[in-house]
């Protein structure tokens, strides 16, 4: 009996130890609810790869900043703000989580399911709470005032109050079809060797570019319709509206791989391989290429916001969508006050009254800018835009009773309805489009639509809206006043021109620029003649060490954010899926660059969509061939509809307002902006000098009166003085009076944020604005653990200890890699020292070898035999200085004899 009991509780034990890890996974798998404290370790984990990886990347920068390689050029130009970096890096450790826990958990999927399919939704929320996500993927607080409804957010959110982060900066690129990695989850197209895409791997990117994409800078077609204008502006316009950053970190998040050198996908490297080309010099097997950030983003955010559940695999982050980020703005405006002049900065132009450059960027580094031509500077100044990529005060008044916030508040609204309205939906979309495509996918205003998503989509930006890159020319034209070769500027190669400041201070200004924008063509996009040399072999070039290539770029980034084939694309716009030879023929009359695409992708449905799009034939009067005007116009579209603050919507301007607006132009512009006296009616026409030009005067534009405000007679509010370190902005709530006042980025609210004219007055004393003191904020600390924050009027510095010093995230200190100015002064005082000790005992031992008399240490030198070492002469005690002298005169004599005696001195 007791044997079978011993039996049976060994079976159990057994059978417990055999099944228990299998109850365990099985718990996993049917709730989802892992023990806290696994995940918390899984979450360290990946917090410290991710961490490790950056901090590796800032320091190798900090010892590379002099030296500017294509590769530095374009991180910088892809450098996220601060809150776009946090937001990066939370997404950065989400993911890395949820790949561990999927190793962890071990489940056995099925090929078609998405991985993250088989974790849980209390576990997905566990993961974005503690990875930091969760605060990002959360609806915004949205102000309750009347200037919510007068001015859009400078973050784009509560644009629409249903849905407040559509359109909002730092947020995910809308996707209008699944993404597909190779993986399910992450891994972009091409990431695995071997991965074969309906039965073939997919072509190198630089393969595409070689056999397909590129041709000589003397191979280019001009377009007989269009100027060089046409393509700036679309560049301009996509850098305004569409911001993805690149990956910070350099190194791989598991392993600190260098992506600089390495030839393995390892996240975030996914570098570009380069095959030996005939004629090339012998270059490294990869070009180096960084993942772009993810954003966070999941499929359990469905259910935070009451929408369809989103696809659950990685999504990348628009940093722009349709406003700028208050890091931006804080950069670009100076202090407001009673004082202010106006609320913009800007860099004083020499020798052109009340003209100005773009504001001087303020770096620790010298900036990305190649060395001057000019004697005496070795580098010029990097201008600072809204744009990564490009002081006084200066601001237009049309009521000089306005506060400073009043007048940016209100340039902004106008200055965004003409340039990303009117010119871009009336005057350059239509261009690109042609008009039959316009009307189809765009057509009239019909009002303001809360259903439509204006959310940037993410094949627009990676694939659609990159045509312009075939337009660009590989000269930089610059003119004359009579609009003909400058003799003293001639045109500059494009790869000249790049991050080349001087360019503009030192080459005449602006004007010469202009005008060869205007009167000359832009690059006509030939289906054989598609991207010259610039930009698939020089670009951002500063030396003979290394190059980019534009077009293996583009097409690495479609793959990258997961872009599904050309043929999804157009089935998804309504057009044909292109099965055979033939087929692709209809859509590409260029019978050898169809062959060349089926010869290297060697399936329709591999081809990548921008390179597709890229090739088609042009629509009648267009810029772009059926599919990419299809997925343009949606976007211009849903951007149109989708926004509440669009100019034609009645609450945004008055009646006289907009039809003011409506009078103005980009040569209207160019006018009040330029040196330049005559431009043609149509900015992005080519024309002819002076045939084709009218004159600025002839240019209608608008009239800022309209925007003057009266009030009644009997007000008895009238404006108040501005508050210190604050400002108010006008507007009216149930045909009241209505004043909002705001702080300066640093200093927080105390008092009433609104106040309403009554007939007795404003209703409550204006508020005070109070200094924060960001340092004590222990939730959202703003330096890096390892820096100090000190807290400043308006802001805070993040210091390091020496021999540390700040990285490139403004906020983590780095390792400079020499020793601390401590060690020096140390080491200073330690050599002094020793110098002094080793001259006292110098000193000693001379006079104790002069020290004769004392019978224990005779030292004589007799003859001429060897000669004896010279010590000072000392002036031994109670010896007058004349008898001193007298002794030291006799020494110096007996020593001449080979004669002397020596003694200690008293001392020892």
């Amino acid at each position: 009996m007791r044997a079978r009991a011993v039996l049976a509780v060994t079976l159990i034990m057994a059978c417990t130890e055999a099944f228990f890890p299998f109850i365990s996974r099985g718990k996993e798998l049917l709730w989802g609810k892992p023990e806290e404290s696994r995940v918390a370790g899984v979450l360290e984990e990946s917090k410290r790869l991710v961490d490790t990886a950056m901090y590796a990347t800032m320091q190798r920068n900090l010892k590379k900043r002099e030296i500017l390689s294509p590769h530095q050029l374009l991180s910088f130009s892809k450098l996220p703000e601060p809150t776009s970096g946090e937001i990066a890096r939370a997404a950065e450790i989400m993911e890395t989580s949820i790949q561990a826990m999927k190793r962890k958990v071990n489940l056995k999927i099925q090929q078609s399911q998405h991985p993250t399919d088989a974790l849980s939704e209390d576990l997905l929320s566990i993961i974005a709470n503690m990875s930091g996500c969760l605060p990002y993927m959360l609806p915004p607080k949205c102000p309750n005032t009347c200037l919510a409804n007068k001015y859009r957010l400078i973050t784009g959110a509560c644009n629409n109050r249903d849905h407040p982060r559509w359109g909002a900066s730092n947020t995910a690129l809308a996707r209008w079809l699944p993404p597909v990695y190779e993986d399910g989850f992450s891994q972009p197209r091409g990431w695995n060797p071997g991965f074969l895409h309906n039965g073939f791997p997919l072509p190198p990117v630089r393969e595409v570019t070689r056999h397909v994409i590129q041709v000589s800078n003397e191979v280019v077609t001009d377009d007989d319709r269009y100027s060089d204008l046409l393509m700036a502006w679309g560049q301009y316009i996509d850098h305004d509206i569409a911001f993805t950053p690149q990956s910070t970190s350099k190194a791989a998040f598991g392993g600190g791989a260098d992506c600089q050198v390495t030839c393995e996908n390892q996240n975030p490297c996914f570098p570009i391989q380069l095959p030996e080309e005939a004629g090339r010099p012998r270059a490294p097997p990869v070009c180096p290429s960084y993942r772009f950030f993810g954003a966070c983003w999941h499929r359990s955010q469905g259910a935070l916001f009451g929408n369809r559940p989103p696809p659950t695999a990685r999504q990348q982050m628009n940093g722009l969508t349709s406003s700028w980020t208050r890091h931006r703005v804080r950069q670009l405006r100076c202090g407001t006050g009673p004082s202010a002049e106006g609320p913009l900065r800007a860099t004083r132009a020499s020798g052109t009254p009340g003209r100005a450059y773009l504001p001087s960027r303020r770096s620790r580094a010298r900036g990305p800018v190649r060395l001057s031509p000019h004697p005496g500077e070795t580098r010029g100044p990097c201008f600072l835009a809204g744009d990564a990529a490009p002081a006084s005060c200066v601001a237009a008044r049309a009521q000089t009773a306005w506060p400073a916030d009043a007048v940016y508040q209100e340039a902004r609204k106008v200055v965004g309805a003409l340039h990303r309205c009117i010119i871009t939906l009336r005057d350059y979309v239509p261009r690109i489009l042609g008009p039959e495509a316009f009307q189809q996918y765009v057509g009239p205003y019909e009002g303001y639509d809360s259903t439509a998503n204006p959310t940037v989509s993410n094949v627009f930006s990676t694939a659609a809206f990159r045509f312009g890159h075939a337009t660009i020319h590989p000269l930089v034209r610059r003119l004359d006043a009579g609009f003909q070769e400058h003799p003293d500027l001639p045109g500059l190669w494009l790869h000249e021109a790049f991050f080349s400041p001087w360019t503009v201070l030192h080459g005449g200004g602006l004007d010469p620029l202009i005008r060869g924008l205007l009167a000359r063509p832009a690059k006509l996009q030939v289906q054989d003649q598609l991207m010259n040399e610039e930009l698939t072999e020089r670009l951002f070039v500063l030396s003979n060490s290394s190059t980019l290539d534009l077009a293996s770029i583009n097409l690495q980034r479609g793959r990258d954010h997961g872009l599904p084939g050309y043929n999804e694309w157009r089935e998804f716009c309504g057009l044909p899926r292109l099965e055979t030879p033939a087929d692709l023929s209809t859509a590409i009359a260029s019978r050898s660059v169809a062959d060349k695409i089926l010869d290297l992708y060697k399936h329709p449905d591999n081809i990548d969509v921008w390179l597709g799009g890229l090739a088609e034939n042009f629509l009648p009067r267009a810029r772009t061939g059926p599919l990419f005007a299809c997925l343009i116009g949606k976007q211009m579209k849903a951007l149109r509809d989708g926004d509440w603050f669009w100019w034609e919507n009645s609450h945004v301007f008055t009646d006289t307002q907009r039809h003011e607006l409506e009078k103005h132009s980009l040569s209207r512009v160019i006018c009040d902006n330029t040196g330049l006296t005559r431009v043609p009616v149509d900015a992005f026409r080519v024309g002819k000098f002076p045939e084709d030009f009218e004159s600025c005067d002839s240019i209608p534009g608008m009239n800022l009166e309209a925007w003057r405000e009266t009030f009644p007679q009997d007000d008895k509010c009238g404006f108040p003085e501005s508050v210190e370190n604050g400002d108010f902005v006008h507007c009216e709530e149930s045909g009241r009076r209505v004043l909002v006042y705001s702080c300066r980025h640093g200093y927080e609210l105390q008092g009433h944020e609104q106040l309403t004219c009554t007939q007795e007055g404003w209703d409550f004393q204006p508020p005070l604005c109070k200094d924060v003191n960001e340092c004590a904020d222990g939730a959202h600390p703003p330096c890096h653990a390892s820096a100090r924050c000190r807290n400043t009027k308006g802001g805070f510095q993040c210091l390091c200890a020496d021999p540390y010093e700040l990285g490139d995230d403004g906020r983590t200190c780095v390792d400079s890699g020499r020793l601390p100015r401590a060690t020096w002064v140390s080491m200073s005082l330690a050599a002094l020292l020793i110098g002094g000790l080793a001259g006292l005992i110098s000193t000693v031992i001379c006079r104790w070898t002069r020290a004769g008399t004392k019978p224990t240490l005779p030292i004589s030198e007799t003859g001429g035999g060897t000669p004896r070492l010279r010590c000072g002469k000392h002036q031994g005690a109670g010896t007058s200085p004349q008898g001193a002298a007298a002794q030291d005169s006799e020494q110096e004599s007996a020593g001449m004899e080979g004669q002397d005696t020596h003694r200690l001195p008293r001392a020892l």
